[in-house]
């Protein structure tokens, strides 16, 4: 009986609190719409990380490539009609040996590339986050949001390529 008279005490109270709120007692929340994964591609060091990572990896890819090469071209000897028995194991251990080698050398090379480009992309993730907040700030915006989920905004919230922008500034790149 008293949990009761409680609950409804508290609702009687709340109910009173609430009528002598009015709406314009809450203003409404300003937003701004964000492609987080377009504003940091749009950076000029992601850019500059990218062409770095390119040529520091481009001898391997095309080690790659040549040893691929080799797989094509041992193919086209073991598909020469009147090929010595000896020939064709010879060319089928050589193929098998050719085929690890390339798979560990793709594997190693992707785990590489994998690995500097989350510690690539967490870093500037990171410097995009407080980009973010000081442009929210500068623009007394109440929250942004990723652009992954909404359904639709104005093209007027948009704070992508200011957020690139800004990023830029924020973190010049060395010529």
């Amino acid at each position: 009986m008293f949990s009761h008279l409680r609950s409804v005490s508290l609702l009687i109270a709340s109910v009173a609190v609430a009528s002598h709120l009015s709406a314009q007692d809450f203003a409404p929340a300003k937003v701004a719409i964000i492609n987080l994964q377009l504003a940091v591609s749009q950076t000029q060091e992601i850019k500059k990380d990218i062409a770095i990572m390119e040529a520091k990896y481009s001898p391997r890819q095309k080690a790659i490539e040549a040893i691929q090469k080799e797989l094509q071209d041992i193919q086209k000897q073991g598909a020469t009609p009147n090929l010595q028995p000896g020939k064709e194991a010879e060319l089928q251990a050589t193929f098998t040996t050719k085929q690890k080698q390339l798979q560990r050398l793709q594997e190693d090379l992707q785990a590489d590339v994998n690995a500097e480009r989350q510690d690539v992309l967490g870093r500037v993730g990171r410097q995009m986050a407080d980009v973010v907040k000081g442009l929210a700030q500068e623009k007394n915006v109440d929250v942004v949001i990723e652009v992954s989920n909404t359904l639709y905004f104005k093209p007027g919230l948009d704070l992508t390529q200011a957020a690139s922008a800004a990023y830029d500034k924020a973190y010049p790149v060395a010529k």
